[in-house]
């Protein structure tokens, strides 16, 4: 082997310093992939917990998977993976009624279900929690950090530095990465190249995309307990519905490892969701719970009803591909809505990711 061969061979096997932006599933699962790996791997999150929209909203009554509801399994990797948690992941055996009407009919009776239905345990964020864990002990998972721009480095023009806005801490400089992954909605990830003057063929690439808001409802009821349905509401615990505001509902307290008191879940249509996106909370939670009572039956009023905005949720127009990579600047992007909108997409994106930069 020749000096020259020797030193690319070595440069070539160093570890890089990444940076990943946002610690939704995608974010985690390329960021874990590149740490055990070898390389050395700083995650930013503006929120104060990761998981994106694999989120769960504690309240005095239990919790609400008010994001991802569940998740299936297709991808052998995503099997895998998942098989180093088995007692964090259980089957969610829901009595399901594919489409209700506006006043609670069903439209056509659910199949026996093609695949599982699976939830993380006790709320849909404890298993991207799990796999964040290592990162956030050994330092590498920055909370409540918001990242503002990205430049080239001040002392080292081939590398990347990041500027972040932090909680309690100001902006800041993290300066010296290889790489830089953006795990976040396409639209951010747009904004965030576009401000910073960098990433243009990502940027070409993440215009392609379209992803729609969603308005959640969460409603309590504690004076039903589960398993006594007859004493309030439908002898179903999920359903898509055709009414014009809401497209999906689940009895939170019918899936395993949850708390017994009454809860739903009430996601609003796409299209509603759009056309009310800058509604007042107040208002959009009113029309959602006289929905929920027209389809449901359910017209005692619950002591605890809150609503989430989800700016970018249901993927309408994906990538078409698993991330969008420019080698030449080392920019890259991955999420769900590169390849559709389940949780199991954002996995693979992530990985497919971080076996790129790899």
């Amino acid at each position: 082997m020749t000096p020259k061969s020797r030193t690319a061979s070595s440069e070539k096997s160093a570890p890089r310093r990444i940076a990943v932006v946002g610690a939704g599933i995608a974010g985690i699962a390329c960021a874990r992939t590149l740490a055990q790996a070898g390389h050395r791997v700083t995650v930013f999150e503006k929120s104060r917990g990761v998981g994106g929209r694999m989120a769960t909203r504690d309240s005095e009554f239990g919790g609400f998977d008010h994001g991802a509801q569940y998740f299936t399994v297709r991808d052998a990797r995503f099997e895998k993976a998942l098989a180093t948690t088995p007692a964090l992941v259980r089957p969610w055996s829901a009595n399901t009624v594919r489409i209700l009407d506006e006043r609670g009919r069903v439209v056509a009776a659910s199949l026996p279900p093609t695949e599982a239905h699976w939830v993380a345990t006790p709320g849909m964020n404890a298993l991207v929690k799990h796999w964040a864990a290592p990162l956030n002990t050994a330092g590498s998972l920055l909370l409540e950090t918001d990242v503002t721009g990205i430049e080239a480095d001040k002392l080292h023009p081939k590398r990347w530095q990041l500027q972040t806005d932090g909680a309690g801490a100001g902006s800041h400089i993290h300066s010296g990465f290889d790489d830089v992954v953006l795990a976040i909605p396409p639209a951010q990830a747009q904004a965030l190249l576009q401000n910073s003057q960098q990433g243009k063929p990502v940027m070409a690439e993440l215009a392609k995309v379209s992803v729609a808001p969603c308005w959640t409802l969460m409603l309590a009821f504690p004076q039903a307990l589960q398993p006594n349905l007859s004493l309030l509401g439908p002898h179903w615990n999920a359903s898509r519905s055709t009414h014009h505001r809401i497209a999906w509902l689940a009895r939170e307290s019918s899936k395993p490892g949850r708390g017994p008191l009454e809860r739903w879940t009430v996601q609003a249509s796409p299209e509603w969701s759009q056309r009310h996106l800058e509604d007042d909370a107040e208002r959009v939670k009113a029309k959602l719970h006289k929905a929920f009572t027209e389809v449901t039956g359910i017209r005692a009023q619950p002591p605890y009803a809150e609503v989430h905005r989800w700016r970018h949720a249901q993927t309408v127009e994906p990538l078409g591909k698993t991330h969008a990579w420019d080698a030449k600047s080392r920019i890259g992007a991955c999420g769900d809505w590169c390849i559709g909108h389940r949780v199991e997409d954002g996995f693979v994106s992530g990985l497919e990711m971080a076996l790129a930069i790899l």
